[in-house]
């Protein structure tokens, strides 16, 4: 067979983790559509929780039937199936990056084999370690997709430079950081947890991940340029990098495919009743874990608010696990203008008129959506990349407001800062830079836009190097 008549073959993994496989999936249906094959791996677990509230044996079965080449598989964890890997997030996580390279080495090598005359390449998860390792073995091009900002990706890059100069897992600590190449100024509280505290288990492990992704052959970025675009540049001065976000709002496909973990609640109705603006739309995310203390200051918050509220209070929402985390009489005393649910359609909740504000553990997905939508921020970071998330929205970008920590808050300042982002002159300040990112945002998913064209790059030249090696 001729080269030029072999066709790429993307094999892509994911973290089992909503905010990586809502992208990841996008990302499969983009390539697809350029006619690209792709093997789209999941973790038998994780198409376990997809196939319950969906009922679908095959979740790229629909997009199969509208011409798109994308194959389903499923790899082993190492853990049985009914293990609770949300209970504790962490300690599996920590189990999962030891376990899981073999099932994908043996994954990988059973797919070449059985197709020899495609020309295969490596999609992997930026935090995974092995995938250059996978990729070297095969002879593979590897391309590292990145879930979160460029900005959490530069700093992660530069991990060296924050061990040489002091400011690596230096806690509480208020010294600036101003010497990483494309970065602007930012403090010790705004770094990831996994750069900031100790006893953190992520963060050694992060700096041996990012000195492999050193190796890979391209990088995506499911961020804009325009609103990271100085990061970008630096970044890009090392190796191929493309800005392709937000992914899930771009490409030409319109094929529907099951993202969600959880079922979701259709709540159209409840904020068809509502004025428009008024809704405060409240959630952690879906790994995230507080502690019940801050659940009872926030619910309080929202109680002396008087705003109008949807609250995702989904399981394993506190580390203790409890099923009832809401202060007792809470539910009764705010049934007139609060509506709580388990999980529900996010994008659609903050698409809706009814919805002024979004208080957000700022997850990088979430922070995008409320971009997307222009709906301002009240942002409470928990872990992982959300304080640096945080940074963007609140210093950079001012399109939030920042609740603070679990250290200081109080449901006072809860009910203040709900206030300052749903009325009143800075309100109208909040939304209207919302908006302006709204449009960037938008604009880069347009034909001719920033991510349409960049996407457009990669595809050519990944087919040039596949075609060259």
């Amino acid at each position: 067979m001729a080269e030029k008549q072999k066709k790429a073959h993307a094999i892509m993994i994911s973290m089992p983790y909503q905010g990586h496989i809502t992208p990841f999936v996008s990302l499969a249906l983009n390539l697809a559509s350029k006619g690209i094959a792709i093997t789209f791996v999941h973790l038998e677990s994780v198409h376990h929780k997809l196939s319950k509230p969906h009922h679908k044996p095959d979740l790229f079965s629909d997009a199969r039937q509208s011409g798109l080449d994308i194959r389903y598989a499923t790899i082993s964890d190492g853990f049985p199936l009914d293990y609770d890997r949300d209970l504790r997030p962490e300690l599996y996580w920590t189990a999962l990056l030891q376990t899981l390279p073999s099932y994908v080495d043996e994954f990988v090598g059973n797919v070449i084999r059985s197709d020899p005359h495609s020309l295969h390449f490596l999609i992997a998860d930026t935090v995974y370690v092995w995938p250059a390792a996978v990729a070297r073995k095969y002879n593979l091009l590897n391309v590292a997709f990145w879930t979160s900002p460029a900005l959490v990706f530069s700093l992660l890059y530069h991990l060296d430079l924050l061990k040489e100069r002091g400011h690596f897992l230096r806690e509480d600590d208020e010294a600036e950081i101003d010497y990483v190449p494309g970065v602007g100024s930012l403090r010790i509280r705004d770094l990831m947890s996994s750069l900031s505290k100790r006893g953190d288990v992520t963060g050694n492990y992060l700096f041996k991940a990012f000195q492999e992704v050193k190796k890979a052959d391209f990088v995506l970025h499911n961020t804009v340029e325009e609103v990271e675009s100085d990061t970008l540049s630096a970044l890009n001065r090392y190796q191929p990098t493309y800005a392709v976000g937000p992914i899930g709002f771009s490409g030409t496909s319109n094929v529907a495919v099951s993202k969600s973990l959880h079922a979701e609640v259709d709540i159209t109705k409840w904020l068809g009743s509502k004025p428009a603006g008024s809704v405060l739309y409240v959630s952690f995310g879906s790994v995230v874990q507080t502690s019940k203390g801050v659940i009872g200051e926030i619910a309080h918050g929202l109680r002396l608010s008087e705003v109008n509220f949807i609250w995702v209070a989904r399981a394993h929402l506190t580390a203790s696990g409890d099923a009832d985390v809401l202060p007792a009489g809470f539910v009764e005393e705010v049934e007139d203008r609060g509506l709580i649910v388990p999980w529900c359609d996010q994008i659609s909740v903050l698409s809706d008129p009814a919805v002024g504000g979004f208080l957000t553990h700022c997850g990088w997905n979430s922070v995008v959506e409320s971009m997307w939508c222009g709906v301002p921020m009240i942002c409470f970071p928990v872990t992982y990349d959300q304080p640096t998330n945080r940074k963007l929205v609140v210093n950079d970008w001012e399109i939030g407001i920042d609740l603070g920590d679990a250290a200081t808050l109080d449901r006072e300042g809860v009910a203040e800062k709900i206030r300052i982002l749903m009325s009143g002159d800075a309100s109208e300040r909040f939304r209207r830079e919302a908006g302006k990112v709204k449009q960037m945002v938008r604009d880069a998913v347009e034909a001719d836009g920033s991510s349409v064209n960049n996407f457009h790059r990669f595809v050519i030249d990944l087919d040039k190097k596949l075609r060259s090696t």
